[in-house]
C-alpha cells in the first residue's frame, strides 16, 4: 500500500498564560507542547483514525498537515513534496487535494451564502468546471451526498446538523481532493445521524478512492470506519496499527483503558479485562511528566517508566503494529506480548 500523506516528527507549542506574580517576576511565558515527535502515515484509498482524549493533540495534527497552523519542527510529505515549504500557486493545489472538514458545520459555512453560493464559490476559486456548468456540478455534489436539488436555494440555518455536515463534506468533495481530513465531524451529531455520516464517507471513499484522516474520542465510531488506528497521548502517539489488531490485542495500557472505558467494544464475555481501570486526570501539556508520560496514570507503570522516555516497538509478527511502552523492552517483553495478546 502506498502512502499519500506522511508526518514525520511533528513539532508544536503554544505559549501558556502567565500569572500576575510570574508576570512581575519576569518570568517566561509556559510553553504548552501539543505536539512532541508525532509520526504518521496515511496510505491511500484507506482512513487513518488519530483518537485519544481531549487536549492529546489530535485536531493540532489535522491543523497542520492542512497548513492551518505552523510547526515548530518535523516534516510533512505529500507525494514526495515537502509541504512546510510550499507557496504560492503550489500551495494553493495542494490546498485543493488536501481538504479538511469540521466539527461545527455552521460555523464554517458563510450564513449568508446559499448552499448553491458556497458550492459554486468552490468551483470558481478553483476552475474546477466552465462557468456554464457550475450549476449542473453543484446539482452532482447534493446528489453525490444525498442532498435534494433544491437545497442549492436554502441557507445553512435551514438545514439540520446532519444536513449541513452533508454541505460540508459536499463543498471539501467539490474540488475533487486526494485526501479528506475530518476532525470530529460526527461528535455533535446524534447516533443515527452519525451513522448516516459515517457511512456516507464509507460510500466516497469507496466511489471516489479517497483517503481520509479521521479525528475522534469515540472508539466505537473509529472501529465503524478506520484502516489504521493512532493513538495519542499528549502530544505523542503511544501506539499505532491496523485497526483490528489494535482493538483485538491493544498493546499500550493507555489503549487497554480506552477499550475499557468503551464497554459496547467488547468481544465477547470471555474477554473482560482483570486490569484495572484507568485512574486520575490528564496531566497539563504544561508541565509533562518525566519518562513516559502516561506513567503517573499507568497500571502497570514501574520505577524505569517515570525515569526514562521508552522507545517505539515493533510487533515481531505484524511490524505496522507499533508501541512505545518499556513493557516491551528486555525480559518484561514476552510477558507483555503474552497479555496483551490474550
Amino acid at each position: 500500500m502506498s502512502a499519500v500523506l506522511r508526518a514525520d516528527d511533528l513539532e508544536r507549542g503554544f505559549p501558556g498564560r502567565r500569572s500576575f506574580g510570574e508576570m512581575l517576576r519576569g518570568r517566561p511565558r509556559p510553553v504548552v507542547q501539543a505536539l512532541a515527535g508525532v509520526s504518521l502515515t496515511l496510505n491511500r484509498g484507506e482512513t487513518l483514525a488519530v483518537v485519544g482524549e481531549s487536549g492529546c493533540g489530535k485536531s493540532t495534527v489535522a491543523r497542520a498537515l492542512v497548513r492551518l497552523i505552523d510547526l515548530d519542527a518535523g516534516q510533512i510529505d505529500f507525494e514526495g513534496q515537502d509541504v512546510r515549504t510550499l507557496r504560492g500557486e503550489a500551495l494553493r493545489r495542494y490546498n485543493r487535494r488536501v481538504q479538511m472538514v469540521f466539527q461545527d458545520p455552521y460555523g464554517s459555512l458563510n450564513p449568508r451564502m446559499t448552499v448553491g453560493e458556497t458550492l459554486a464559490e468552490a468551483l470558481n476559486v478553483h476552475r474546477m468546471v466552465p462557468p456554464g456548468q457550475v450549476a449542473g456540478r453543484v446539482a452532482e455534489l447534493l446528489a453525490l451526498v444525498r442532498l435534494p436539488a433544491d437545497s442549492a436555494a436554502r441557507l445553512p440555518h435551514e438545514f439540520s446538523g446532519g444536513q449541513r455536515q452533508r454541505i460540508a463534506i459536499a463543498r471539501a468533495l467539490a474540488v475533487e481532493p486526494e485526501v479528506l481530513i475530518a476532525d470530529e465531524i460526527v461528535s455533535a451529531l446524534d447516533v443515527s445521524v452519525q451513522a448516516q455520516i459515517l457511512n456516507l464517507l464509507l460510500d466516497m471513499q469507496e466511489r471516489l478512492g479517497l483517503s481520509i484522516l479521521f479525528v475522534s474520542h469515540d472508539l466505537r465510531v473509529v472501529r465503524h470506519l478506520a484502516h489504521q488506528v493512532a493513538v495519542m497521548y499528549l502530544g505523542r502517539v503511544v501506539e499505532l496499527g491496523p485497526a483490528e489488531a489494535l482493538f483485538q490485542r491493544p498493546k499500550h495500557p493507555y489503549t487497554q483503558a480506552l477499550l475499557r472505558a468503551a464497554p459496547k467494544l467488547a468481544t465477547g464475555p470471555g474477554s473482560r479485562s482483570t486490569a484495572a481501570a484507568l485512574t486520575g486526570e490528564l496531566p497539563s501539556p504544561m508541565n509533562v511528566p518525566s519518562g513516559c508520560p502516561f506513567h503517573t496514570r499507568c497500571p502497570e507503570a514501574f520505577p524505569r517508566c517515570a525515569q526514562e522516555r521508552p522507545r517505539l516497538h515493533l510487533d515481531p509478527v505484524d511490524q505496522r503494529h507499533q508501541v512505545t511502552c518499556h513493557l516491551y523492552d528486555g525480559p518484561m517483553a514476552i510477558a507483555a506480548v503474552q497479555g496483551a495478546g490474550g
